[in-house]
């Protein structure tokens, strides 16, 4: 999955179904996590239930699949997190997205499938990972924060990860190094952590109401985080973002290389060894400086095209 070799990750998995699910035993018995659902199943002209077990990250990340899903299916239907319940129910292929809980589902359906298997289900292809726009979207808001200041960057950082995997989460007092003169630091981070924006130089805009979430991260010029939902929120909704990653990172991200042909508007850092943030953050540094300094370059262009066009049009009048 990592090299994208889909063929060959099928292949594996088509190998592992069978043994690990094996005959004779309930689908449907136990905790929630350890019910044995999808089997290999035919999806074809099924109401099909997909469930969200895993992160949040992970439904947003793999949500991208049930256009592909419901072109087959006679009904999909998404028991995800209920943070997540607003922006699932607006996705493309979902017919109705209902809260996810511990008990068993309270819908009909005739085959259920857990999100993360659903590529393997389908047989996903480059082309249905490869999405080069946004496959999510928000509802219309006229709810807007008020920017700091004028003329300079809205950045939004996240530095913070949840219990899974601590090795993803940078010392909110790396990110002091990243005030600038020309940028505005703004705090998307929830949780504990949140606490550490004002010492770091960081407006608190962080909300834990997802689709708030994602028209504030629509509103900044960046946003730059660890390897957590929000990276996946600002990928899916085509927001440029930078995703600072640590040394042994997950399968999702390549080995090597800036892009992802998950997220074409995310931007790649990596740690060279373990644990040391300090180079990854000088590189986002001078990423930011040649970032302003293009943008810089870019506003003296228009400004000086718009003065030709003005002189022109003077001249033009003075003529007639």
């Amino acid at each position: 999955m990592r090299a994208c070799d889909l063929d060959r990750a099928w292949a594996i998995n088509d190998r592992d179904l069978a043994r690990l699910w094996g005959p004779g035993l309930d689908k449907h018995s136990g905790p929630r996590h350890l019910q044995r659902i999808w089997r290999g199943e035919e999806l074809r002209g099924k109401s099909v239930l997909v469930r969200c077990y895993h992160g949040l990250g992970d439904t947003i990340q793999f949500i991208r699949f049930m256009p592909a899903l419901r072109a087959i299916a006679r009904e999909v239907t998404v028991w995800c997190q209920p943070p997540l319940l607003a922006l699932i129910g607006r996705a493309d292929g979902v017919d109705r997205a209902i809260p996810l809980h511990d008990g068993v589902p309270d819908v009909e359906f005739d085959v259920d499938i857990e999100i993360m298997e659903v590529p393997h289900a389908i047989r996903a292809d480059r082309n249905q990972i490869a999405f080069q726009r946004p496959y999510l979207s928000l509802s219309p808001t006229t709810a807007r924060f008020q920017r700091s200041g004028r003329g300079r960057a809205a950045v939004g950082l996240v530095w913070e990860v949840g219990a899974w995997d601590k090795r993803r989460e940078i010392p909110a007092a790396e990110l002091q190094r990243l005030r600038a003169s020309d940028i505005d630091l703004y705090s998307l981070q929830l949780g504990p952590g949140a606490a550490m924006a004002r010492a770091i130089g960081a407006r608190d805009i962080s909300t834990a109401d997802i689709c708030l979430l994602g028209q504030r991260m629509a509103q900044l010029d960046l946003v730059i985080c660890v390897d957590t939902m929000i990276a996946h929120l600002a990928g899916a909704l085509g927001l440029e973002v930078w995703v600072l990653l640590h040394a042994d990172c997950d399968w999702r991200w390549p080995a090597s290389g800036e892009r992802s042909i998950w997220y074409p508007t995310a931007r790649l850092f990596r740690q060279r060894r373990p644990g040391e943030w300090g180079p990854v953050i000088e590189e986002v540094q001078n990423a930011l400086s040649q970032r302003s300094e293009a943008a810089l370059a870019t506003a003296s262009a228009d400004l000086a095209a718009g003065g030709s066009a003005g002189s022109t049009s003077s001249s033009t009048g003075n003529r007639r």
